[in-house]
């Protein structure tokens, strides 16, 4: 934009300068008479009162100089006296306007202050007078409205208004991580300042977080005190009425922090939630930072034997096990209740009153899911299709369908004959490995109900055929996944098997154990797993699944023994040997050990870089550890190495890549921001990237939106699935791994577009066996408990991240990068491994007895209330409903009735309700 000529100036001054140097031609001074007649103009601009308010600032700016000590006191207090009015009563603050051009003269003036016997007082008053004016007028960087602060009287800071406090708050800051650092100051700085000691900070500091708590400004006080490092000033200042908010942010902001600083800000949380009394917080808060110490604290500070049930009810949905001994209950008779309630043992009763009060208990057959009249010529088609894969499909479909309801039409119906060999048993149906699947799939059905499961599988461990065998040992853990018992009936069963020659049968009970016992951390179960990983003769299956069981057991418990006896294990292994697809999970093994828990895998990662593994198995090993150990974090970092690594060309031999793209998704799956981000990356990555990684994305794809079908995710994998160039094998993995992911994403929601897409895949796919198989387990993952099952590991409002469900789901999505040879092979049984993630998306309202007590609650969307003031709504597009309810990957509930009580503010799974002695009706 070219510069307005001056209107004064004559054509020759303008031709004579133009030989002269910018800096030269900036120096030309304007004329003394054209000034006045600018300041005149100004003056004209302005009224009567701003023209007077204007001409007594510079009046006393004039006195503050003066040599009469006492006149300078009254100027000064005068001119406090006009700024402090204006920052209360003025958008517009026009006294800092007026004497913006008297900044420089009275910072001058400060410095060179003559002695006298009032200059304490008056040096004090011109301190506090030139921070405010530093608001607007000092230097960018000099922070000197807090230089000023600290020198000057100290007094109320609210009263120089709250944009002067934001803007103290921020130079503190910046302030901190200078002395931190120990950068010097700027030249103009006086030599006091430079030696100011850090603890000067905390005067200041301490006046904000108080001004910021009068003035219901929480997370203004929360961010400045994580700044500075001392949230000690928290303790202080939080009470009864704003403990919730501070809290709530301080633990959403807890996720963003390194992993040493987020324990220590949810450590704070959970001892304010003590504190007042908020004892279900502080319990999902214990959880969040895996503190058994804590978890135990939150027991000991509460004597309400009603509440610990219901803190019992959130142990048992986050899977945590948990002794309760005399300390945390005193009666025997009430610890036995409470133990209960931990081990889960009321799950079944509770989700099959759900299935009731919906009128959902009919059995389903896999033929109601396919809905083949829908689809012209489809039966007749399907004839072509290998029968074998077609009824394995149909055992999964029938499994997942009919998930925890305990009858179905083809596994629980009498047959004709005993199980010994009946041909029309639906169980020899199924031809050789594939029994194995079949039978397990009868623990599957009888999901949670251990007594009647234990009771129906134990005629199949009396089979001769060793398949059999094996799919009811299976089945025992997934009966018993997710429920605890003190006699341990699952170990004393499985553990005689595991002894067993028949590798089939040896696998069935070490994955059972797997199943049952995951994050048990029973020694007893690591002494005997561990056993047979340090023996030489068993088989690489036997060994692989050995190890993905000792890694469940142990989920997130950085157990070093564990960790370097699976290193011995791959490392005693040969290169030829570790190249098979079952291999994956020895490293997962050993990720699955330090899940979540981000710093800590360092020591056991540079173990692996100075092991004897080959260079190509050793990064797939540390790529997998290190995906798992930041799993759920949102570490930015660590999603960008993951995608650095997705750029680099493969040498042969390596598979790095899969691994990583799952890594991405596994890291940003925590929040939703992350979410939306890292499913635009992996967008690039389907355009740019190699046939390997673009057959990992879409596993990545449906594991950063399990059980909550987004629009845009369920096109992109409806895209993949119907590649016109499916012939292409690489195009099939693709397509195979995008079907698995729309079952993911659609998993127990009955959703009926993805429903429709799976229908038309069977229709497209029917000459290819593999296809159509993926599009039936995905047909029965989205149909998951006929829609009262969800997959989503996290909970809570998406606060707590179950471990053991996570690692369910981690398993499955690796196994999924080779197909062929595990789920499409021999290894089908592989799925079952899903269990570990189910769980009912239910919200359940029981009494003080425990028994379902029907009121009516609020379902809507979830609102983010982080940081609002005020109470807004928690949700939006509200329904009523009488409990129990189902909710949605992104909806909350809220009670509509005040006549009772809910003993936990989080609304999902089950809440016990006591009566409001304070509720009168008004009828």
């Amino acid at each position: 934009m070219s510069k307005t000529p001056n209107p004064n100036s004559t054509g020759s001054s303008g031709n004579a300068d133009a030989g002269k140097p910018a800096g030269e031609e900036a120096t030309v001074k304007v004329p003394s008479k054209d000034s006045k007649k600018k300041n005149d103009k100004k003056c004209e601009h302005l009224s009567e009162e701003d023209l007077a308010l204007k001409q007594q600032l510079e009046q006393c700016v004039k006195r503050i100089q003066d040599a009469d000590p006492g006149l300078q006191k009254v100027a000064l207090e005068s001119m406090r006296q006009e700024i402090r009015t204006a920052t209360i009563s003025m958008t517009v603050l026009k006294p800092l306007k007026f004497l913006r051009p008297h900044y420089g003269t009275l910072k001058g003036f400060y410095e060179k202050m003559p002695d006298s016997d009032l200059k304490a007082l008056t040096s004090t008053l011109l301190a506090d007078i030139l921070s405010v004016l530093a608001l607007t007028m000092s230097a960018e960087g000099e922070r000197e409205s807090l230089k000023y602060r600290v020198l000057g009287s100290q007094g109320d800071i609210g009263s120089w208004g709250h944009e002067y406090v934001r803007n103290l708050a921020g130079e503190v800051g910046q302030e901190y991580v200078r002395l931190e650092v120990g950068v010097p100051y700027s030249r103009g700085s006086c030599k006091s300042e430079q030696e100011r000691p850090l603890y000067d900070l905390m005067v200041p500091v301490q006046q904000i977080v108080s001004f910021y708590f009068k003035h219901n400004a929480e997370p203004d006080a929360v961010d400045l005190l994580i700044e500075v490092e001392d949230l000690d000033l928290l303790l202080e200042h939080v009470d009864s009425s704003n403990c919730k908010r501070t809290c709530s942010y301080l633990t959403s902001l807890a996720k963003y922090l390194p992993r040493f600083d987020e324990i220590v800000a949810l450590d704070y949380a959970c001892a304010m939630y003590i504190k007042f009394k908020e004892y279900p917080l502080a319990l999902v808060t214990a959880l969040a930072m895996d503190s058994m110490e804590n978890i135990k604290s939150v027991f000991t500070s509460c004597d309400d034997n009603l509440q610990k049930a219901q803190f019992c009810c959130i142990l048992a949905r986050h899977g945590q096990t948990f002794d309760l001994d005399e300390k945390l209950c005193a009666s025997n008779e009430d610890r036995e209740v409470l133990q209960e309630i931990v081990n889960n043992v009321i799950l079944s009763e509770g989700y099959l009153a759900l299935a009731r009060d919906i009128e959902v208990m009919e059995p389903k057959t896999p033929d109601d899911i396919y809905k083949l009249h829908l689809l012209d010529g489809q039966a007749s088609a399907e004839q072509s299709v290998d029968s074998a894969t077609q009824n394995l499909a149909a055992t999964f479909v029938n499994a997942f369908v009919n998930a925890g309801f305990g009858q179905d039409k083809l596994m629980t119906v009498p047959s004709e004959a005993t199980s010994g060999g009946s041909s029309t048993s639906w169980l020899f149906k199924n031809k050789e490995h594939r029994k194995a699947s079949a039978a397990a799939s009868l623990g599957m059905i009888l999901l949670w109900d251990v007594d009647s499961g234990f009771a129906q599988l134990d005629k199949y461990l009396h089979s001769t055929d060793t398949h059999v065998v094996a799919g009811a040992l299976l089945g025992v853990g997934i009966v018993n996944c997710g429920i605890k018992n003190d006699l341990d009936p699952a170990l004393a069963l499985l553990s005689d098997y595991i002894r067993k020659d028949d590798p089939s049968i040896r696998i069935g009970a070490i994955m059972g154990l797997g199943l049952s016992y995951a994050g048990a951390r029973n020694e007893e179960i690591s002494s005997i797993l561990i056993h047979i990983l340090e023996d030489d003769k068993v088989s690489l299956d036997v060994i692989a699944f050995t190890a993905i069981s000792l890694g469940l057991v142990y989920v997130g418990s950085c157990h070093r023994n564990i960790a370097e006896e699976l290193i011995y294990a791959l490392t005693d292994r040969s290169e030829a040997e570790l190249g098979e697809p079952l291999a994956r999970l020895l490293p997962l093994a050993l990720g699955l050990l330090y899940l979540g828990k981000q710093d800590e895998v360092e020591g056991i990662a540079n173990l692996l870089k100075t092991s004897t593994l080959h260079k190509k198995i050793r990064k797939h090993c540390l790529m997998i550890l290190h995906s798992c150990a930041y799993a759920g974090s949102g570490d930015v970092l660590k999603v960008q190495h993951f995608l650095g690594q997705c750029g680099r060309h493969l040498v042969k031999g390596e598979s790095f890549q899969g691994p990583a793209v799952l890594g991405i998704a596994m890291v940003a799956m925590s929040e939703e921001l992350g979410i939306e981000m890292t499913i635009r990356s992996l967008e690039h990555l389907l355009q740019y990237g190699d046939q390997n990684i673009r057959r990992a994305v879409p596993l990545a794809l449906g594991l950063l939106c399990i059980s909550n079908p987004k629009v845009n995710v369920m096109d992109t994998l409806r895209r993949l699935s119907r590649d016109i160039d499916i012939e292409v094998a690489m195009v099939k993995k693709v397509a195979m791994a995008a079907t698995i992911s729309l079952g993911l994403i659609g998993a127990g929601t009955n959703n009926a577009r993805i429903a429709g897409m799976l229908r038309y895949l069977s229709n497209c796919h029917r000459r290819y066996s593999s296809l159509l198989f993926c599009v039936r387990i995905a047909q029965g993952l989205v149909h998951l408990g006929k829609g009262l099952i969800t997959l989503s590991p996290y909970h809570s409002e998406r606060f707590l991240l179950s471990p053991t469900a996570l690692a369910g789901l981690i398993i499955m999505v690796h196994m999924c990068l080779d197909m062929r040879s595990t789920i499409l092979g021999k290894y089908h049984y592989l799925l079952y491994f899903l269990t570990l993630a189910m769980q009912p998306r239910m919200l359940m309202t029981v009494d003080e007895k425990l028994k379902p007590l029907s009121v009516p609650v609020r379902v809507g969307q979830a609102v983010d209330l982080l940081g609002q003031a005020g109470r807004p709504k928690t949700i939006t597009g509200s329904q009523t409903q009488l409990t129990p309810v189902l909710l949605g990957a992104e909806e909350r509930a809220e009670l509509a009735t005040e006549k009772y009580i809910p003993l936990s503010p989080i609304l999902e799974g089950f809440v016990i309700l006591k009566e409001n002695p304070e509720y009168r009706d008004d009828n």
